[in-house]
């Protein structure tokens, strides 16, 4: 059973919401995670159920727990923060499923390069005021210009987890 959602527009509510990343390396006997801090975001649901709408990382505000390795990733080598300091997911199609899920399809933009994304989304949380969508994602990193992989320590995909918050806008 499909869970409606009130039609509006719905912005992003940062505090209650997390993106995350996971990736193993040293081939494979190390996960590094981390979480941005710093995101924005917000759509519109339609009378037929459909949204849109766009989420906004800072790219600098990765946070691994290790600052080396922080600033490594803000480089060239990986999100070229200086030269591309926003991370954008725009969604081109979100459309309710059966069982709470919802199919998203948009454009990802890492580093200026943009690609399809797809995937689907869990309805955890659907009110009058508050909607909570959780997502668990592969991303190929080096469609976006991340190729460095010193001596074959970083392979595979980089996982993206999110729980995203969306409170209804008050005019």
């Amino acid at each position: 059973m499909s869970v409606a959602v009130e039609t509006g527009i719905w912005q992003l509510d940062p505090a209650r919401s997390t993106v995350g990343i996971r990736h193993k390396t040293m081939w494979g006997m190390v996960t590094v995670k981390g979480t941005f801090t710093g995101l924005t975001g917000g759509g519109e649901v339609g009378p037929d159920g459909s949204a849109s709408g766009s989420i906004t990382l800072n790219a600098a505000s990765l946070d691994t727990k290790n600052a080396k390795r922080d600033t490594h990733l803000r480089s060239a080598d990986f999100f070229d923060a200086d030269r591309h300091p926003e991370i954008t997911f725009a969604v081109r199609s979100a459309t309710p499923g059966d069982d709470k899920t919802v199919q998203v399809a948009g454009q990802l933009t890492v580093r200026g390069i943009s690609r399809p994304q797809s995937f689907t989304a869990h309805l955890s949380e659907a009110s009058v005021g508050a909607v909570t969508l959780t997502v668990e994602s592969a991303v190929d990193r080096e469609q976006f210009g991340m190729g460095w992989n010193q001596m074959g320590m970083m392979r595979g995909h980089t996982t993206v987890t999110a729980s995203l918050r969306f409170v209804r806008a008050t005019s």
